[in-house]
């Protein structure tokens, strides 16, 4: 049997109809992820505001257990008809297979409690969704027996001018498509970070006493994306040139670039680093490891180059000390700069 597929638009259908249910997020978007999860925790507690805090249960992967999911799904909703439990977090692609069956042991539960919607939230790296859509994934292919998979792909740039305008005028700001299209050319394509620049350059522009954006504007107030600074950054950091990664972490400490933002992308170039080695060694063309990952050519023979070069121990040393630092500034109050120095210094 095919794997129904749902994607985002999908989902917003079906929550405007009060869904209940299991369903799980994948894919690259994590931004539209958390904006959906927004609407579905609003659309519960329009139910019964005073209560809504009873009925929006969050769990967090770095503490979840199948057992606490059974707990929170079992209790009824206090406001309404409906609660909504939350899952983000989780890294599936880490599931050994004995906890994979314990967590369907407690996904097979949801449907003897309809009145929950449950959902898991699966960050941009943490499941391999396979090659969509005609061969999804073992591990997705397992939980969509027990979830309805929602399917985040990556904006196109048009999409994502179409966006950012619409963002604009949300701020009381005009934008000409032009200027929403350099936007995402000066910023790149994350939305969570286009989101941040967007509202600066929008504040900078009200401060002047203006109401339309410019190109100067977006020059003078935003931060360039940081996709070539992550290249370097990360190459100098494992080639252990801890000198040149700490200046390179100077300058984006100095533009103000979020460290989570930047951990997230050393991680991917890391990640893509290991990706790329583990297929070159396995003997496939960069063209078939391009098709694999949807990434360019030209791309891909950049980053092969850097990932034969690297010793392959360090490299899956690199990959674990990522995930340590993204979980220790995700529980950290203090200065995330500093856990990023450590990575430096540590490898």
């Amino acid at each position: 049997m095919a794997l129904n597929i749902l994607k985002e638009a999908d989902f917003r259908k079906e929550l405007k109809a009060a869904a209940t249910g299991g369903y799980l997020f994948f894919g690259e978007e994590d931004y539209m992820k958390s904006a959906s999860i927004r609407m579905a925790r609003q659309s519960v507690a329009e139910a019964d505001p005073t209560m809504a805090a009873f009925d929006d249960i969050r769990l967090d992967g770095l503490d979840f257990t199948p057992a606490a999911l059974l707990d929170a799904m079992s209790v009824p909703p206090m406001g309404g008809s409906r609660k909504v439990i939350t899952i983000t977090g989780m890294n599936f692609n880490a599931l050994r297979a004995a906890d994979l069956d314990k967590l369907c042991e407690a996904l097979a539960e949801i449907p003897s409690y309809p009145y929950n919607l449950v959902i898991f939230s699966a960050a941009a790296d943490a499941l391999d969704g396979g090659n969509l859509p005609k061969k999804p994934s073992e591990l997705l292919t397992t939980l969509g027996e027990y979830l309805r998979p929602v399917y985040f792909e990556r904006n196109t740039p048009a999409k994502l001018a179409g966006w950012v305008q619409k963002h604009y005028l949300h701020n009381g700001v005009q934008a000409d498509p032009s200027v929403c299209q350099f936007t995402v050319e000066y910023c790149g394509r994350n939305m969570f970070t286009l989101s941040g620049e967007i509202d600066k350059v929008s504040f900078y522009v009200r401060a002047k006493g203006r109401d339309t954006a410019t190109e100067a504007d977006i020059r003078t107030a935003a931060i360039p994306a940081m996709e070539y600074d992550a290249f370097a950054f990360t190459n100098a950091i494992m080639e252990r040139r801890r000198g040149d990664a700490l200046d390179i972490l100077a300058d984006l400490k100095l533009r103000r670039v979020e460290p989570l933002y930047i951990l997230s992308e050393v991680s991917r170039v890391v990640c893509d680093l290991m990706a790329i080695r583990t297929m070159a060694d396995g003997g496939h063309t960069s063209a078939e490891i391009g098709s694999s990952l949807k990434m360019h050519e030209y791309r891909v023979g950049l980053y092969m180059k850097q990932a034969r070069k690297a010793d392959l121990a360090l490299l899956r040393g690199a990959v674990t000390a990522c995930q340590a630092a993204d979980r220790a500034l995700k529980r950290s109050a203090g200065d995330g700069y500093g856990i990023i120095e450590r990575l430096i210094c540590t490898l």
